[in-house]
């Protein structure tokens, strides 16, 4: 028989994708801490489909490497689509519930997973919508050891050169995409 707290848990029934994450080199003792311990791109904005992957992969390859687990995520209110309190995961070592934490007041794409010894794991999380190139491009720099800019300086550089999409998300520049395959311009025709 489950307690009450187990049937307010949400249960993850889907399969865990590999996450997209890119975590900081593994600090030496005694070195400064970063801003950021790195990056994950979720695929969609539900945290019922996206942490329990993520919440394994920290656990198994995190830069805390003592395998402590993690009990608890904070999370920004209006980076995700629902607010699920409790998160069942099925982990290959064990079965856990984690709790969840929504805040308005946390930095906007802040991710903080702490682990049951109050370590804790700060990570950029990289709008889903973002275009894969800028998307790998601000978790490099996230995880970079030297990397002092925290979220909203790194969602910013995102957000700053305004593109053109097509339907689909792509760039929207026939143009480019045509010079790119051997094609010119007119106006590079005259020059000649």
């Amino acid at each position: 028989m489950r307690t009450t707290a187990e049937r307010r848990t949400t249960i993850s029934q889907a399969p865990l994708p590999t996450p997209r994450l890119r975590l900081r080199p593994a600090a030496s003792p005694g070195s400064a801490r970063t801003a950021l311990d790195g990056a994950w791109w979720p695929r969609t904005a539900d945290p019922v489909a996206e942490l329990p992957a993520l919440v394994l992969a920290l656990q198994d390859h995190g830069p805390i490497d003592d395998h402590c687990p993690i009990t608890h995520i904070l999370l920004r209110v209006g980076d995700w689509d629902s607010r699920p309190r409790r998160l069942w995961i099925n982990g290959p070592a064990d079965t856990r519930v984690v709790r969840l934490s929504w805040f308005d007041s946390l930095p906007t794409g802040l991710l903080t997973a702490i682990h049951a010894d109050g370590r804790r794991v700060d990570l950029l999380t990289v709008p889903v919508s973002t275009i894969r190139a800028e998307a790998e491009a601000v978790m490099e720099l996230a995880s970079h050891p030297a990397n002092h800019l925290h979220t909203p300086d790194l969602l910013a550089a995102l957000t700053a050169a305004p593109r053109r999409t097509d339907q689909d998300g792509l760039p929207d520049d026939p143009e480019g995409s045509w010079e790119s395959e051997g094609g010119r311009l007119r106006g590079d025709l005259a020059a000649q």
